[in-house]
């Protein structure tokens, strides 16, 4: 239970932020940090496209490598890591992501998994790697912040919290949405998250 107090903490600091962004007299924010050298403006603005308004002047944008590694675009002040997936294995046409930079190894770890391109081959995989212990856990409280589709034009944004190893019973949500409120998927999993009704 004492996660859900910080969930919800997590939940008013980010919409405060939001509301102080919006009332008059504020200290205009600080300008968007300086590309690396021979980043493309183009690259960065595409993958900022997923950012929620109140982080993404101040988030880091990676640029994913056949080899998953990644060259760093524009390097923030946030915790908000920012990066396109279109059209890599196992992700839509049309795909961009942010998280907590603490959840790059994770995401690493994921694409490697991907890269089979096969949806039975990565599950099992990801399976495997939970059982043995060597799966990445994301930040605990860390949000997900997808948009995806076809194509930019028809994309839609999807957001979840990660909540490692966490249950309906430790947290107190269900683990099903026939409620229609937040839930909880992959209960008891490194893969464990909360999905947010609507998005």
């Amino acid at each position: 239970m004492k996660s859900m107090p910080l969930l919800v903490l997590g939940v008013i600091v980010v919409s405060a932020g939001a509301l102080a962004q919006q009332q008059p007299g504020r200290v205009a924010p600080p300008p968007p940090p300086p590309l690396e050298p021979g980043a493309s403006q183009a690259d960065v603005d595409k993958a900022l496209l997923a950012a929620p308004a109140n982080l993404k002047n101040q988030a880091t944008v990676i640029k994913w490598k056949p080899d998953v590694t990644y060259d760093t675009l524009r390097k923030g002040t946030n915790r908000l890591v920012c990066y396109d997936l279109s059209g890599l294995p196992g992700q839509q046409p049309f795909s961009v992501e942010c998280t907590s930079i603490a959840n790059l190894d994770r995401k690493v770890q994921n694409l490697k998994f991907e890269a089979a391109g096969d949806r039975a081959k990565t599950q099992a995989m990801v399976d495997a790697a939970e059982k043995d212990g060597t799966r990445v856990k994301p930040e605990y409280g860390s949000m997900w912040y997808n948009f995806f589709g076809p194509d930019q034009a028809t994309a839609r944004a999807h957001i979840t919290i990660a909540v490692p190893g966490a249950t309906s019973q430790a947290i107190g949500l269900p683990d099903n949405p026939k409620a229609g409120g937040a839930w909880i998927m992959n209960a008891g999993t490194t893969t464990a998250h909360i999905m947010v009704p609507g998005h």
